[in-house]
């Protein structure tokens, strides 16, 4: 497991799978690299380099990996909450609210956001139009069909109850949740590359949350930048808690809740 082993597959990987590895923590890597060494039983970075060469089942499964997946319903609650409180605003300001889950992963970000919208009588879920993207294909399928499970770990239901009536946009078979034609109604899912892809535009409220801790920070000035330009001025940008705005970028955000991490594209 020697740097030079690293660095080559983090190259091949780059150069030949088109998966931006010089963007992200080498940490962040070597733990996604490593786990694929465990299920293949390879025991060293040129080895697996060598299957990944002449295997494409294992590339894409590399790649599946590599795609940051780690969400969950109305993750950080309080957060929620001051989402809910800029939704309101949004509406009150503009005819149609066009909103970006950007790395949405599995898809329950935008689906909490369209149930939200739902769920409050100061929103108006005919006006909202949800643009949720990511790069790993299989993740946004798993989106498009909306279906979720309860596992060993997860308990999507207690997720869910953030809404004090969830079951009116989510139809529960035992430990299946499936969400409703009418939360699924706004959403348009596709695939986006926050690090390759030209920006898009003018969203009125964009959600980019724990993307950044994963990726190196001479990096995470270009991403925010087609994020800053992907957004209507006045527009709401809400980022992980633990994450920060760049220096370089500070004059395009201004702050309106440092603990939430919520700004105002300025």
């Amino acid at each position: 497991m020697t740097a030079e082993g690293f660095d080559a597959l983090a190259t091949f990987v780059e150069d030949e799978l088109a998966f931006a590895t010089s963007h992200y923590n080498d940490s962040y890597l070597e733990r996604r690299f490593t786990s694929r060494l465990r299920r293949t039983d390879i025991d060293d970075y040129d080895g697996y380099l060598e299957r990944l060469e002449e295997d494409p089942e294992e590339r894409q499964a590399l790649l599946d990996a590599l795609s940051i997946n780690v969400t969950g319903f109305f993750r950080n609650p309080d957060v929620w909450e001051g989402i809910r409180a800029h939704l309101r605003e949004l509406f009150e300001e503009h005819s149609i609210v066009r909103a970006w889950s950007a790395a949405c992963a599995d898809g329950r970000e935008p689906y909490s956001l369209s149930m939200l919208a739902h769920d409050d009588p100061h929103c108006d879920p005919q006006r909202l139009r949800i643009t949720a993207t990511d790069i790993n294909e299989a993740s946004l399928e798993h989106a498009r069909n909306g279906v979720y499970e309860n596992t060993r770990t997860v308990d999507v239901g207690e997720q869910l109850e953030f809404l004090s009536n969830y079951h009116s946009y989510v139809d529960r078979t035992g430990d299946q949740f499936r969400m409703r034609q009418n939360v699924r109604a706004p959403i348009r899912f596709e695939k986006h590359d926050l690090i390759n892809d030209e920006p898009k535009s003018s969203f009125d409220l964009v959600m980019c949350r724990n993307l950044f801790i994963y990726i190196d920070a001479e990096y995470k000035q270009p991403v925010l930048s087609t994020i800053a330009r992907s957004m209507r001025s006045g527009g709401t940008l809400v980022i992980g808690k633990a994450e920060t705005i760049p220096p370089a970028l500070e004059s395009a955000f201004e702050v309106v809740d440092s603990r939430l991490r919520i700004y105002e594209r300025v």
